[in-house]
């Protein structure tokens, strides 16, 4: 009776992992809404609002809701740009937008996670991750080094809990490697390399075009996942010889994935290497707590399921590269649309 009640357990959990494979494939298709407010006079702003397309003609309904008192100067234009719909326009308020709330509403509201910048005149800015709960912001005064630091630092945890492809590759690493000190070599390996190529990218030593970077870490996830098959099988791959090499590999394009969303949010002038170093820092964090987490999860597996860990795994990896699989096809398509 305890050994079915095991193996049922094991296949809940593969089950479960299935699910949510499934359910991050099409959370893809949500990309983070953007907003920026660029200051460009006494009371003036040029604002840039980006939300998903949902095919050449529509888009998510979301919408940014300025105060009471702003004028819109003359027409929004309108364009279609990577998969984004992109509207450009200037507004105007007297005394200005600091001080007031900015809010973003709309039927996606609650769909998909909403980025806000606000770029001054001085060079220094304000970034916001605004929550699905309550998304709206108070435009505040010039914040000092400290608060560049805590808010870069919150961004990147953020952005690598939320970025899913990046989390799906450690966790297939995990799934290959074992032993405590190939772990750590490991993550060390990929966090060296992406801290390279995100600082080289940002400061404009390397450029590459985003869609090919996205569809090869799709792609790098599908490799992955084949090296914990065949290792199942008991034929090992480079992954599960030298882990390292292929972590410090991959991560290098890891890095050019997280540059790019940096790019999109933007760094203060007045503290380019603070942001940079405190995002990277924030990074790091949020790979850690999600290492952690799987070690924990794995370690309870096993201590519960011994007998299934193994078939475990499999299905995980099968998971994991399907999901990967559909994510390569469709960012591959998508440099022809």
């Amino acid at each position: 009776m305890s050994e079915r009640r095991f193996n049922m357990a094991g296949r809940i959990l593969a089950l479960v992992l299935l699910l949510g494979a499934a359910l991050v494939a099409q959370a893809d298709v949500f990309r983070p809404a953007y907003l920026e407010l660029r200051e460009t006079g006494a009371d003036s702003y040029d604002v840039l609002w980006k939300v998903p397309a949902m095919g050449e003609d529509r888009r998510l309904s979301v919408y940014v809701r300025f105060p009471a008192g702003t004028e819109t100067l003359g027409d929004p234009t309108v364009a279609v740009i990577d998969g984004a719909w992109v509207e450009r326009y200037a507004v105007r308020r007297e005394g200005g937008l600091v001080g007031e709330t900015i809010s973003i509403d709309g039927n996606a509201v609650g769909v998909t996670d909403v980025i806000a910048r606000v770029e001054r005149l001085d060079g220094s800015s304000q970034v916001e991750r605004l929550a699905l709960q309550s998304p709206e912001f108070e435009v505040r005064e010039p914040a000092g080094k400290g608060e560049i630091a805590w808010s870069y630092l919150v961004l990147g945890v953020e952005h690598i809990l939320g970025g899913i492809d990046h989390l799906l590759f450690v966790l297939a690493l995990l799934l290959v490697v074992s032993g405590s000190w190939r772990i750590v070599a490991t993550i060390t390996a990929f966090t060296v390399a992406h801290s390279i190529t995100l600082v080289a990218a940002t400061v404009g030593l390397v450029n590459m075009p985003g869609p090919p970077v996205e569809a090869i870490i799709a792609l790098s996830i599908v490799f992955v996942s084949a090296e914990v098959i065949h290792g199942r099988n008991g034929k090992p791959g480079i992954t599960a010889r030298a882990p390292w090499v292929v972590a410090f590999s991959v991560g290098l394009l890891h890095g050019l994935g997280f540059a790019g969303a940096l790019a999109e949010v933007g760094l203060p002038q007045s503290a380019i290497p603070v942001a940079l170093l405190m995002f990277n820092v924030g990074v790091e964090i949020g790979q850690l707590l999600f290492v952690g987490a799987v070690l924990l999860v794995v370690a309870v597996v096993r201590r519960l399921s011994v007998s299934n860990y193994d078939w475990v795994t499999g299905a995980a990896a099968y998971a994991i590269g399907s999901v990967a699989a559909f994510w390569t096809i469709e960012r591959t398509l998508s440099f022809w649309s």
